[in-house]
């Protein structure tokens, strides 16, 4: 499999910590000593999931190596979906008239980006399909409550596209050298560690120590799997891109992988926690850090729980 163009979206407004104090009555120092986090993107009037998610396309469709026409599969993956009937991967069919293409929507968490690539893995394997896009958009602060002191602080929005073929398409394509996903309900808080309930109070995370503390462990433990799989080590990675979901939680991973953080790539200081479209957002803002021949890992964790790994080669 084959990364061929990837676009992003990231909404103009800005909420900083300050906003917070007389919310729900946390300092700026407070927030940001515990969390890493600045400033947190949202949207503005009028857009959504679905509108970021067609940004994201068009800041790239020029760019593409083939006609958006051509794509055969459209994989929403997101947790945070606007209609879960008329979802993204719908809307996006219509909008750009890509007929005879399956459609679908998957969650996972934050772990939908990785699961959505293993569900483009099937389906390539199965035959049924050769080029396909993977959307990623969550806007959390349509289910965010501000005034919540446990994890209303954290929420960015914003969105990710990738077109991914089964067979090179040009020279400059990024390789999927290995895809590792695994659900981790069974554990710790598991399904009520993070949950979204939209008619009873929105997205919370009730305990944050127990999801801090799996999210350490389980993001190493899939890279290690990943690795195991593909025949890499950490020393073969140029940088590490993990889960945007709590700068404490980065350093822990870097520490318990004798990493430095310099070799951890980050955006969430600027734009908070933007859900399964994190990981793949950082890499889409960093690609002119790497050199042809360059690997790199995206290491994901999710509510409920799940985990994942991405090892991509430039």
């Amino acid at each position: 499999m084959y990364i061929n163009a990837i676009g992003y979206y990231i909404p103009e407004g800005r909420v900083d910590n300050e906003y917070f104090l007389n919310i729900n009555g946390l300092t700026s120092e407070w927030i940001e000593q515990r969390t890493g986090i600045r400033t947190r993107s949202r949207v503005s009037e009028g857009e959504n999931v679905d509108s970021m998610a067609q940004e994201a396309i068009d800041s790239i469709i020029d760019r593409l190596p083939y006609d958006i026409k051509d794509v055969d599969l459209i994989v929403a993956a997101s947790y945070s979906v606007y209609d879960t009937v008329a979802t993204t991967a719908h809307i996006v069919q219509r909008n750009y008239g890509i007929e005879g293409a399956k459609a679908v929507y998957a969650s996972s968490a934050c772990s939908s980006f990785i699961n959505g690539m293993e569900i483009i893995e099937g389906y390539f394997a199965s035959g049924k399909c050769k080029k396909a896009m993977l959307i990623c958009a969550e806007q959390n602060s349509y289910y965010s409550n501000d005034s919540d002191p446990k994890s209303g602080h954290l929420w960015g929005d914003a969105a990710v596209v990738y077109f991914v073929s089964k067979d090179r398409v040009s020279d400059s394509d990024i390789k999927i050298e290995e895809i590792y996903t695994e659900g981790l309900g069974h554990l710790g808080k598991g399904p009520d560690g993070v949950k979204l309930r939209p008619k009873v109070d929105g997205i919370t995370m009730p305990d944050g120590r127990d999801v801090f503390m799996y999210a350490c462990k389980y993001m190493i433990h899939a890279l290690e799997k990943a690795m195991a799989n593909n025949g890499s080590t950490v020393e073969d990675m140029k940088y590490l891109i993990t889960h945007q979901a709590n700068k404490r939680i980065v350093a822990q991973v870097a520490h318990r992988l004798g990493m430095p953080m310099e070799r951890f790539l980050n955006n969430i200081e600027e734009l908070g926690n933007t859900g399964s479209a994190s990981a793949p957002l950082v890499f889409a803002q960093n690609l002119d850090k790497f050199e042809k021949g360059d690997k790199t890992a995206l290491v994901v964790f999710g509510g409920g729980y799940s985990c994942g790994c991405l090892i991509l080669r430039i």
